[in-house]
C-alpha cells in the first residue's frame, strides 16, 4: 500500500436505532464514542498494517444531538505519529434522511498504539504532514497528546 492510500481517511456509516437512544430519542454519547473509536481504530490499523488499541482520547466536543433514524457519517484520518503512537482525528456528522446535509455533531482526537501478538507496543510508520490542513491537524494532535501526558 502506498503512502497516499495509507493516509486516506476511513469513512464509516451507522444508523441510529432505538437501542442507541435515550428517552428523548437522541443518540447516547457513549454510543457515539464507540462509533468514533471504531473508525479511529480502522484508520490507525490501515495506516500501520498492525492491530491497534486505544490508549487515550482527547476531550470530545459534542456540538449537537443526533436522532433516532439519522445516519451518522464518521470520518477518521491519521494526522500525527510518534514512534509507537498514532493520532487520529475523528469527526462525526448526522445526516437526516430528509435532506442528507451533514451537520457536525462531535469531533476529537483518538490515540492508538500498534501492538504485536503479545500486546506489546510496536513501531509504526511515521506521518509526515503535507499542506496547510495536515500541518494544522498535526500540530493540534501533538498539543493534545502532550497535554495528556501525566508521566512527563
Amino acid at each position: 500500500m502506498d503512502d497516499r492510500e495509507r493516509k486516506a481517511p476511513v469513512i464509516q456509516l451507522n444508523e441510529v436505532f432505538p437501542g442507541d437512544t435515550n428517552a428523548l430519542d437522541t443518540l447516547f454519547g457513549g454510543r457515539l464514542m464507540s462509533i468514533m473509536d471504531t473508525a479511529a481504530g480502522m484508520a490507525a490499523s490501515k495506516f500501520c498494517s498492525e492491530d491497534v488499541v486505544t490508549i487515550s482520547v482527547d476531550a470530545l466536543k459534542f456540538k449537537r444531538p443526533a436522532y433516532q433514524g439519522d445516519v451518522i457519517r464518521t470520518i477518521a484520518r491519521v494526522v500525527w505519529t510518534s514512534p509507537r503512537t498514532i493520532g487520529v482525528h475523528v469527526t462525526s456528522c448526522r445526516l437526516s434522511r430528509k435532506n442528507w446535509t451533514p451537520e457536525e455533531i462531535c469531533s476529537g482526537f483518538f490515540f492508538m498504539v500498534a501492538v504485536d501478538d503479545s500486546l506489546k507496543p510496536t513501531k509504526v510508520p511515521q506521518f509526515n504532514p503535507e499542506g496547510d490542513e495536515e500541518q494544522r491537524l498535526y500540530s493540534l494532535a501533538k498539543m493534545a497528546r502532550e497535554g495528556m501526558r501525566m508521566d512527563g
